[in-house]
């Protein structure tokens, strides 16, 4: 049995009246969670949106009780803290991350870098060791897998594309999953969504497409780490 955590980004519902309305990314997390549950009804899936409950920033007196030793934290600093334990422990029981998200201002939403910056903590998700030398950040956790399911208004924002060096929404996720221990990253964009023509129609449909080939392929390698253990 895995367990699995999605979490949602964007500002956007999923089940508006109005389907123009509607979170693509979410559409696709749905669909990626819809597929993955054909084949495995025991597992178990933790959700959270940050769009409809947006973490909180962290402040100078968060920053402080982070790196005040847990035995001298005061009540305060406990309860001030309490958030980002929270959002570390669904994170350290997920086998799985599903993360969704739209490209706002070519990066993650704001609420999405809040929980990312909730969950980084020193000596709950990376050590800190100068005898490292030059990487002296280590993370704690080990051996996840993370799926990003991302959508865009504008298109080409893949190695090699023209926006590439635009895109600083996964490059930057692959960069921080480190630290949530991910070991398999892999990310899934529909494009084209300002554009509300038939490429974008294209690319949606191909997206949809790569996610069940995605669950497909990680569903045989799980059945086969089994079958060899």
């Amino acid at each position: 049995m895995k367990n699995l955590l999605k979490i949602d980004a964007s500002a956007r519902c999923y089940d508006s009246d109005e389907r123009r309305h509607n979170s693509i990314s979410k559409e696709l997390g749905h669909l990626f969670v819809d597929e993955w549950m054909k084949n495995n009804h025991q597992d178990r899936i933790g959700r959270r949106d940050l769009g409809l409950t947006p973490p909180t920033f962290i402040s100078q007196s968060w920053i402080a009780a982070v790196f005040t030793p847990l035995e001298k934290r005061t009540s305060e600093q406990h309860e001030l803290l309490a958030e980002s334990d929270t959002y570390i422990d669904e994170v350290a029981q997920a086998d799985v991350i599903i993360i969704t998200a739209p490209m706002y201002n070519y990066g993650m939403p704001a609420v999405l870098k809040a929980w990312f910056d909730q969950i980084i903590r020193v000596n709950k998700t990376f050590t800190f060791d100068l005898a490292r030398g030059d990487f002296p950040l280590e993370p704690i956790m080990s051996g996840k897998t993370l799926i990003l399911l991302s959508s865009c208004g504008e298109f080409d924002f893949g190695p090699g594309g023209i926006r590439e060096q635009m895109n600083h929404l996964g490059p930057h996720i692959r960069v921080l999953s480190k630290y949530l221990g991910v070991e398999h990253f892999y990310e899934i964009r529909s494009e084209y969504q300002e554009f509300a023509d038939e490429r974008h129609e294209l690319s949606l449909l191909s997206a949809k497409n790569s996610i069940i080939e995605l669950v497909d392929k990680l569903n045989a390698e799980c059945h086969h780490r089994y079958k060899v253990s």
